[in-house]
């Protein structure tokens, strides 16, 4: 009987676990390692920092989930894994061998690259829906205390989407509750311009968001460095394209959300050979590790280099599509390795990002990621809100009745293709 073995519990580590118990042998044995007792829809986590969503409307207990499917769970986390055994070592020091073993780990939070950063500092964060309710509780102590605001993404980030999906949602609250102008916001990123999102721009992105942000008047900051966080200030460095320091700025600040860069998880990094010197893993075309042919890799885990140097540097993103293309790319390399036939089933590696934007929505459409792109599409609309709660939804639903149905391709794409048609035909019009 084999065992393939997935670490991670999160967006990529259902995907795949649910895929593999129902395309292989009922044989096979299926065992997902997760840290913590619960699956956390991380896409919600800026609705949760605003109120708009629970901790319980978002979250899943997994064992309850797999369990019933014929999927072991341990809740354990992983302290080490010996590549050349293929065994792990548990969190509670138990041993777990494989045959395959898939990475969806998601990243290490690496607030320590800036000093005060984090929840432990003086910054809020939405990586996890811990964080999410502190910051709002953050949120909640604005309302009562108003006073300028800071959003953004340190140097070295790979996620920007929900940096805006935060900054813009907020302004809209603000707005409606009418104390907008009691709190001056403004965007500090590592990107070289407003809606760069680590992809060098989808589409018209960059004058979108910026006419958005003018609009709402939320003042920004590009190429910005961050050298640290104070009890209520911020000291940045803005650079200039040659990389060369062009002003510094001391901004104040009641509230701060800021999403830090990303970093390999420590078991996964210690392995010799497998990852970057960042941690994280490295893949052929086949989402398969050079080094160790039986170790796979999918999502925020996976190294991918970005497309374009910036001044300040900038991580490439993993959106919800790419995550699902991987893992099914994954499950199809393993049964043809069990047929005794060479992977090559390649995922597609589209960038799909929907935005919140408070009373309205962005879609950034990148199909392939990097240029050169087949299609390059940005738009905006309150049907993105609609889409995100339907991906939002729809995902939930996957989870809870295991099937292994990708909800990007069929629901997601299908709303953004529609959408599409329709703005073609009135251009013809």
């Amino acid at each position: 009987m084999k065992h393939i073995v997935v670490v991670g519990a999160g967006l990529g580590g259902m995907s795949v676990a649910l895929e593999l118990r129902q395309r292989m042998p009922a044989s096979y044995q299926v065992t997902v390692v997760g840290e913590g007792p619960d699956f956390q829809f991380v896409p919600s986590n800026p609705w949760v920092a605003m109120g708009e969503r629970r901790r319980d409307q978002i979250c899943l207990p997994v064992a309850e989930q797999l369990e019933p499917r014929q999927i072991r769970f341990s809740p354990e986390g992983v302290k080490a894994i010996d590549a050349e055994q293929r065994q792990l070592t548990l969190g509670d020091d138990g041993k777990l061998d494989y045959d395959y073993l898939v990475l969806c780990t998601g990243p290490r939070l690496d607030f320590a690259a800036v000093p005060g950063a984090g929840p432990e500092g003086f910054t809020q964060s939405i990586c996890t829906v811990d964080h999410a309710e502190q910051a709002y509780l953050a949120y909640q102590a604005l309302l009562e205390n108003p006073g300028p605001v800071l959003v953004g993404a340190l140097q070295g980030a790979s996620c920007f989407g929900p940096a805006y999906e935060y900054v813009l949602t907020l302004e809209a609250a603000l707005r409606k509750k009418k104390l907008k102008e009691k709190v001056p916001i403004t965007f500090v990123t590592s990107e070289p311009y407003l809606g760069h999102l680590g992809l060098g721009g989808v589409g018209d992105s960059k004058g979108l968001m910026e006419h958005e942000f003018r609009e709402r008047g939320i003042q920004w900051i590009c190429n910005a460095r961050v050298k640290a966080f104070e009890d209520g200030k911020a000291n940045i460095e803005e650079l200039n394209r040659k990389g060369e320091v062009e002003f510094s700025h001391e901004r104040p600040f009641k509230l701060a959300m800021f999403l830090p860069p990303f970093k390999g998880t420590e078991a996964v990094a210690a392995v010799p050979g497998l990852c970057n010197p960042k941690g994280f893993v490295i893949t052929d075309d086949c989402q398969r590790s050079p080094r160790y042919p039986e170790i796979f890799a999918a999502g925020v885990c996976v190294a991918i280099a970005p497309p374009e140097a910036t001044p300040v540097p900038t991580g490439v993103p993993k959106t919800g599509f790419m995550i699902e293309s991987m893992t099914t790319a994954i499950v199809e390399n393993l049964l043809q390795l069990e047929r005794g036939e060479e992977p090559h089933a390649h995922p597609t590696l589209n960038a799909v990002c929907l935005a919140d934007m408070g009373d309205t929505g962005a879609a950034f459409v990148a199909l392939p990621q990097n240029p050169p792109r087949n299609t390059n599409w940005t738009s905006k609309g309150k049907w993105v809100q609609l889409a995100k709660v339907a991906f939002e939804k729809y995902f939930l639903y996957k989870v809870r009745h295991g099937t292994s149905e990708p909800v990007y391709e069929k629901y997601v794409m299908s709303a953004l293709g529609i959408h599409r048609l329709k703005e073609e035909e009135k251009e013809k019009e």
